[in-house]
């Protein structure tokens, strides 16, 4: 299969900085794709020029046209790190292309901080929410973040001072690598507020205020890290459900009757890449759940207004699925089963008689297994202390054949 297309990284020192395999290509080829910024550093070139098309959504309709053509396409840095690559592969076989990579931002951040790469939480907020930060902030974490510009920054100092992470210390790492580079050092609860540049990354070393909000990212936060109505799965029993839904990298979750969104938001913190859709109808819950979302930083998850099983129509197939309530309405079980992939998990929550008989039906004829929890915390009885019971969960939790 012939290599038509090239993708070259570029940092802000141009030309002068790109290895001669990049300089060769650029050279040769017909077609060159790249941002106003990157094409300005490039020397005059007998190649058609296209600028980078906007919104970034477009480049399918941009770039497939050109196939055949021998084309180069700049990208800041390294492409396959939070780069254009990853979206070109979604509809060009990568036998057909040739990348070569500059060094990254999260390479010359480091650099920059004298921190070690794997020492460091690196993630990006370009062209995604900046509720993604929520999941990273924890104490003495160093996090470098690719913004979306410069605006980003009073959010992610916000985001920060909100959580009780106010004298987390940042730096803004403006225009790495060219003539414009600068960083600037403060607090997150005194942001500078300076005339920043677009092209920024920020590097953050969380220092925990005496009353942070710490929210683990091991399944079972506390129940009152969600905004919720009562109606959510209880700490311990939400902690026993992941541990039975087994959450693994890329893998996606059904969250039927998802109340405040507890377990779906807990499955997505869990693992790398985990999907969710939280299948709700209660129009209250449902503003939970959008709440709980941004404030614990799962802004992927996808809410699905709607009951069980005609809002399950046309989704995509889940690797698990966790039903919280109304496994017992007709054709709820039968939707979810049906769809769940082959070696996916199912785990069923009931407290009433009728939802526990269910269950024993289900069980007999499906396998699994059958548990019964029962949790008690610590009241007040007059001047005493006593273990109070909650009401007893069963849980049928099978792995479909």
């Amino acid at each position: 299969m012939t290599k038509w297309l090239t993708i070259i990284g570029m940092g802000e020192d141009g030309w002068e900085a790109l290895s001669n395999r990049a300089r060769l290509a650029i050279k040769s080829t017909d077609v060159i794709v790249g941002a106003n910024r990157l094409l300005a550093l490039l020397p005059k070139t007998r190649a058609d020029i296209h600028e980078w098309p906007q919104p970034f959504s477009a480049v399918v309709e941009q770039i497939k046209p050109l196939r055949g053509r021998n084309t180069v396409i700049l990208a800041t840095g390294d492409p396959m790190n939070f780069g254009v690559a990853r979206k070109l592969l979604e509809f060009i076989p990568f036998e057909e292309m040739e990348i070569i990579p500059q060094v990254s931002a999260f390479s010359l951040a480091a650099s920059r901080m004298g921190w070690s790469l794997p020492d460091c939480d690196c993630f990006t907020i370009h062209g995604r929410p900046a509720a993604n930060v929520e999941a990273f902030i924890q104490p003495s974490a160093r996090l470098l973040i690719l913004t979306e510009d410069e605006t980003s920054i009073a959010e992610v100092c916000r985001r920060l001072i909100t959580r009780g992470f106010g004298e987390s210390k940042i730096s803004v790492l403006e225009n790495m690598g060219g003539v414009g580079e600068r960083i600037t050092n403060f607090v997150a609860n005194a942001n500078s507020n300076l005339d920043w540049s677009p092209l920024n990354v920020v590097s953050v070393h969380c220092v925990a205020g005496s009353q942070a909000k710490i929210f683990s990212r091991v399944a079972g936060l506390p129940d009152d890290a969600f905004v919720h109505d009562g109606q959510l799965t209880k700490r311990e029993v939400r902690a026993a459900t992941l541990a039975a839904l087994a959450p693994a990298p890329d893998q996606l979750l059904w969250d039927i009757g998802a109340g405040c969104g507890s377990v779906s938001i807990e499955w997505m913190r869990v693992a790398r890449g985990c999907e969710a859709f939280a299948i709700e109808h209660n129009e209250d819950r449902l503003k939970m759940i959008a709440t709980n979302i941004d404030q614990l930083g799962t802004p992927r998850l996808k809410i699905i207004a709607g009951k069980a099983p005609e809002a399950l129509d046309g989704l995509r197939a889940p690797d698990a699925v966790f039903i919280g309530g109304g496994v017992g309405n007709e054709g709820v079980f039968e939707a979810a089963w049906s769809n769940l992939k082959p070696g996916g998990r199912m785990v069923a929550n009931v407290v009433t008689i009728e939802g526990e008989m269910h269950l024993y039906d289900l069980q007999e004829k499906h396998g699994g297994e059958l548990v019964r929890m029962d949790v008690s915390t610590l009241t007040m009885v007059g001047p005493y202390r006593a273990m109070k019971p909650r009401m007893s969960v069963v849980q049928w939790r099978v792995i479909k054949p």
